[in-house]
């Protein structure tokens, strides 16, 4: 039994904010579109499993929509946390045991965790500075997008080196009117916020609130246009 979850309409998917040193101070999951499979299995299972970053993701073997990478999300129905079953078993073991047979186990594309996303704004970091220092010519603004075949990635850097980062649709327009708007509501509710300590992670309600009214105007639009 397949499950797939497809975007029916144009759609921004998440939002980062990166300080001038690199580090993450602000992220956000707008929509995260989930694949998953859901298979019964017969003793012994024919995926080989193992543990990797707090999780048990599947390390070869690839069918019916299962694929390498893929993680185990549930067992017989119930949610897996980390690399246990939710009454504590370690689920490498509970699959070795063909007692517990069979087996229906859901997987799907991990979700990526806090270390993650720090690593990769880190890195994304460090490559926007290779594209600048890359450039033939002088004053080069660095890395403003970055296009795959299901989402295009988009920069925007302030003078000061915030950066600006929005994961989303290739067919969304706008998006550099909706970087400019995020801007704005970083500078109206995060640096006029008298608690809040520049280059910082950001913990504002009122950021949170005007940033999420920003993404839903952009994706019922299609388009942050002029004036918005």
């Amino acid at each position: 039994m397949t499950h797939s979850v497809s975007p029916a309409k144009m759609v921004i998917f998440s939002v980062y904010v990166v300080n001038k040193a690199g580090g993450l101070i602000y992220q956000y999951d707008n929509y995260v579109p989930r694949a998953e499979v859901e298979k019964t299995f017969s003793y012994p299972l024919d995926l080989v499993l193992k543990h990797h970053d707090e999780k048990v993701i599947v390390s070869f073997g690839q069918r019916d929509g299962i694929k390498v990478g893929h993680a185990l999300l549930s067992i017989n129905g119930v949610d897996v946390i980390g690399k246990n079953t939710a009454d504590g078993k370690d689920i490498l073991e509970y699959l070795k045991d063909s007692s517990n047979y069979p087996v229906s186990i859901r997987f799907g594309r991990a979700r990526l965790s806090s270390n993650e996303k720090l690593m990769l704004a880190s890195m994304f970091h460090s490559l926007f500075a290779i594209g600048s220092q890359l450039s033939p010519e002088a004053g080069s603004s660095g890395i403003e997008m970055l296009e795959t075949d299901v989402f295009k990635l988009h920069c925007f850097q302030t003078l000061t080196g915030i950066k600006f980062i929005v994961l989303a649709d290739p067919r969304q327009s706008g998006i550099d009117a909706l970087l400019r708007k995020i801007y704005e509501v970083y500078s109206d509710y995060a640096l006029k916020n008298p608690f809040y300590s520049l280059e910082m992670p950001i913990r504002c309600e009122l950021f949170d609130q005007n940033l999420k009214s920003a993404l839903e105007v952009a994706e019922k639009a299609g388009n942050f246009g002029a004036g918005s």
